[in-house]
């Protein structure tokens, strides 16, 4: 199963990455990471790795090199969307050279790359690279891939959700996280990809989740999960340590039978 977490920005999506890689392991699964955020670089450490991996962009020569494969193929006609930069046919965990895979515990660590300096120019290659990557990535029988997407929906517009199977979105309580919710859910539709629901995050209270499903269910679109707001895990990024270190007072592994029972069932 491949599956991208989306929202707005600050929702806490790599938070939810986390917490649900370990609840897909928990239930037994081999979790593939991919940071596909290109501006957030605390993902590696939430997942209790002691640094990131080496980029993808690195791997298939860097920036300048794709940019310039990219403009060649625009000029032969073709669409972002369509363009090939990968010369490899299928990708596997097993696959990615050392130092561009990393793995713990059952979890393996891959990144698209991040923006490090101004004036670098657009995200364009970066998200020819993860939606590329994750249409050829092939998934073993207990395998799950759960990337963590760009905030926002620019990531659409190039056709990344093309190579998973299902889209989840992270709201948080606030109405614009609740539309943009609905958008995703739309826009995976239109895209001709499954929308698996919403996981709540930062809910303060019952009466505050009561409210945030209420209006999401106005919008008609479905929550699969909620994660209420603690002390200790704002702690815990606050100081940069593994989010395995934090005592939770919920589980995730619902959540992740949810989904896992979505795909199967090919909702």
């Amino acid at each position: 199963m491949k599956i991208c977490i989306c929202g707005k920005g600050g929702s806490g999506k790599s938070t939810v990455v986390t917490l649900l890689t370990q609840a897909f392991r928990k239930v037994g699964k081999k979790v593939i990471v991919l940071d596909s955020d290109e501006s957030n670089t605390s993902l590696f450490w939430m997942l209790g790795f002691d640094r990131p991996p080496q980029s993808l962009m690195d791997f298939l020569g860097g920036k300048k090199k794709i940019q310039q494969k990219m403009i060649a193929r625009f000029s032969r006609g073709e669409d972002e969307p369509a363009m090939s930069i990968w010369d490899m046919e299928t990708i596997q965990s097993q696959s990615m050279p050392a130092g561009y895979a990393l793995e713990k515990d059952g979890v393996i660590l891959i990144s698209t790359g991040k923006i490090h300096q101004a004036m670098e120019g657009c995200a364009c290659p970066m998200g020819s690279v993860s939606r590329e990557f994750l249409k050829k990535f092939q998934t073993g029988d207990e395998e799950v891939l759960v990337a963590d997407m760009e905030a926002g929906i620019e990531h659409f517009g190039r056709g990344l959700e093309a190579g998973i199977d299902g889209v989840v979105s992270v709201v948080e309580p606030s109405l614009e996280s609740i539309l943009l919710a609905k958008k995703i859910m739309d826009l995976s539709r239109s895209a001709g990809t499954a929308f698996y629901g919403t996981i709540l995050n930062k809910i303060a209270s019952k009466e505050q989740e009561n409210q945030v499903i209420g209006r999401l269910n106005d919008a008609g679109v479905k929550p699969i999960g909620s994660i209420g707001f603690q002390d200790a895990l704002q702690n815990a990024c606050l100081s940069g340590r593994p989010l395995s270190e934090v005592s939770l007072s919920m589980d995730l592994s619902e959540i992740a039978e949810k989904l896992l029972q979505k795909q199967e069932s090919g909702q």
